[in-house]
């Protein structure tokens, strides 16, 4: 076993490229999500088995696979975990390098809150700085953007396309979505006033927002999104800020081989009949 600690920020997906280049058939990376996704990015493609440690601010990886949030008991489960082939998001944007993740890209208000974060206040306060930031937003104007999904266009402030149920480790979003699916699940909050966001926030909190005015859920393998021609809109990728739009969000299959417990997929699909039919 070697340990690879991390010298700084974009560091662990070259020291992720280089085990597995090493003859690494095992990569465990410890950290936040930020973390994570920089050694997914390091292993796209790589049949090197992937399994990730909670650490950090967050780690909706470990939460939404069901790993303890300690990294020793997190360790023992993975010894059980079964390696397991999943697609990966992809982030194109003309002009730039493709960058993939692992659990969601966010297009508008989330992606401007991550952009605007304190880093200071983040290295101090951990995930309440997120909410800082969100408060940050109450009274501004949350601007539109046009995205396409299956080649009709809708106009929303805040578009999440997602892997995951879990998002930022609260709460859930997506109801219908596991990380070995072949699609997204694409949620579209097409409202632009602040306190459409607090009417939102509610539906999230309670479990209404399926039927929520306002709110389009739909499933697809890509996404096309441009910006309104005075605005500059964000994008964040499991958390962390990678750029603006114009951009294509697309699931790439057979990308990563990650450790799941065996049990994930049988929450996810007690989760799928749970959930209500979309609303489109």
């Amino acid at each position: 076993m070697e340990l690879y600690p991390t010298p700084g920020p974009n560091k662990a997906g070259e020291l992720a490229r280089r085990a597995a280049q090493d003859g690494c058939d095992l990569v465990l990376a410890a950290g936040g999500d930020g973390t994570i996704n920089e050694a997914i990015n390091g292993l796209v493609g790589n049949p090197v088995v992937f399994g990730a440690l909670p650490a950090g601010t967050a780690n909706v990886l470990a939460n939404e696979l069901g790993l303890s949030n300690r990294p020793d008991r997190a360790a023992s489960q993975l010894l059980h975990a079964v390696p397991t082939r999943i697609p990966l998001g992809a982030y194109d944007r003309p002009g730039h390098s493709r960058r993939h993740f692992a659990l969601m890209a966010g297009i508008g208000l989330d992606a401007r809150i991550v952009y605007e974060l304190d880093l200071n206040l983040k290295a101090r306060l951990g995930k309440l700085a997120y909410w800082h930031g969100g408060f940050r937003q109450l009274g501004r104007r949350v601007p539109q953007f046009t995205i396409k999904v299956h080649g009709v266009p809708h106009v929303a402030s805040f578009a999440l396309i997602t892997r995951v149920r879990n998002y930022g480790g609260d709460f859930e979003i997506a109801k219908r979505v596991r990380l070995t699916d072949a699609e997204f699940e694409v949620v579209l909050f097409q409202n632009h006033e602040w306190h459409d966001y607090l009417r939102f926030f509610g539906a999230v909190v309670t479990n209404r927002l399926y039927t929520t005015p306002g709110v389009t859920i739909c499933r697809a393998s890509e996404a096309v999104i441009a910006p309104p021609e005075d605005e500059r809109i964000y994008v964040q990728m499991d958390g962390e800020a990678v750029g603006s739009v114009p951009a294509t969000i697309s699931s790439v299959p057979d990308s990563l081989t990650l450790l799941i417990p065996k049990g994930y997929s049988d929450r996810s699909s007690h989760a799928d009949h749970a959930a209500m039919p979309s609303r489109n």
